[in-house]
């Protein structure tokens, strides 16, 4: 099953990011390092990417699924383009694609 439960910001300052959702909403945030961190509470967790390379200048809603290489080719035989093909990050795997209309979201396999 795939769902919806992760969302990128693309931001200027990881750390000035996690201080106002910290004071925002108490939000807590793991830092992996390279601008990067996420807020991890179910069932939507939201991630900061201050990082250049990589970084998306949008929002990028993240799915989750059970096996990336299924839902790549699934994404292409729907005409959907990739855009990043599958790469490793600490944790898992990833590839990024756009949609008939050009939007732009990744998809997602947790390692192990």
């Amino acid at each position: 099953m795939a769902q919806l439960n992760y969302i990128e910001l693309p931001v200027a300052s990881t750390a000035r990011s996690i201080a106002f959702y910290k004071a925002a909403f108490g939000w807590k945030f793991n830092e992996y390092g390279g601008e990067y961190a996420a807020h991890e509470d179910a069932p939507c967790e939201l991630a900061l990417n201050g990082t250049e390379a990589g970084r998306s200048d949008k929002i990028l809603p993240i799915i989750e699924v059970q096996d990336l290489e299924a839902a790549r080719a699934s994404v292409i035989e729907s005409e959907g383009q990739i855009s990043a093909d599958i790469y490793a990050y600490p944790g898992g795997r990833r590839f990024h694609f756009t949609d008939p209309d050009g939007l732009e979201l990744a998809v997602y396999q947790k390692e192990g």
